[in-house]
């Protein structure tokens, strides 16, 4: 084999790598991702789950996460919630709807999603963290002052369902 052809070889191998390594799944994506979180209620707690992935890893947030072609945004939050943190949910409306972008130190967009929060009724089942979830539990409004949680959590817990803290 000539010098370049090893050289093209190396390559190819190289791109492989990186495309299973950070191409595929949701870092460095071509398109902005759509995700979706449900807001679940149980005798005046929020369900809560501790993230192990990127974006945000260690942080108690809403349980969520992407939708799959041809699912709506309440089975996916169905779907989610069940496989993160084995409860059974039932999806309605959307109550936020944001975006989150992350950059790496070259400026290029790490990540992208597009995160649809859906109001949900609790139907049974307890929290056990499953998928990508450290830990998942029931989190009264106090339980959750001094903890890890997210920034947008906690913004929309208070602003949309009057949760958490007061000031």
């Amino acid at each position: 084999m000539t010098k370049a052809g090893r050289y093209e070889n190396r390559l190819y191998a190289g791109i492989s790598f990186l495309r299973k390594e950070i191409f595929m799944g949701n870092i460095y994506p071509a398109a902005p991702q759509v995700a979706v979180g449900a807001v679940v209620f149980k005798n005046g707690k929020c369900l809560l789950v501790r993230r192990k992935n990127p974006p945000s890893p260690g942080f108690w947030a809403i349980p969520g996460g992407s939708v799959h072609l041809g699912e709506s945004l309440q089975r996916a939050a169905e779907r989610e919630i069940w496989e993160e943190t084995g409860v059974v949910i039932r999806a309605g409306k959307a109550v936020h709807v944001f975006d989150t972008i992350e950059r790496d130190e070259q400026g290029r967009v790490r990540f992208h999603y597009v995160i649809a929060d859906l109001k949900a009724e609790y139907v049974s089942g307890e929290p056990d963290a499953g998928d990508d979830a450290l830990d998942a539990r029931w989190f009264s409004a106090e339980e959750m002052g001094d903890r890890q949680i997210h920034a947008l959590t906690r913004s929309l817990l208070k602003e949309e369902f009057d949760f958490g803290i007061k000031d």
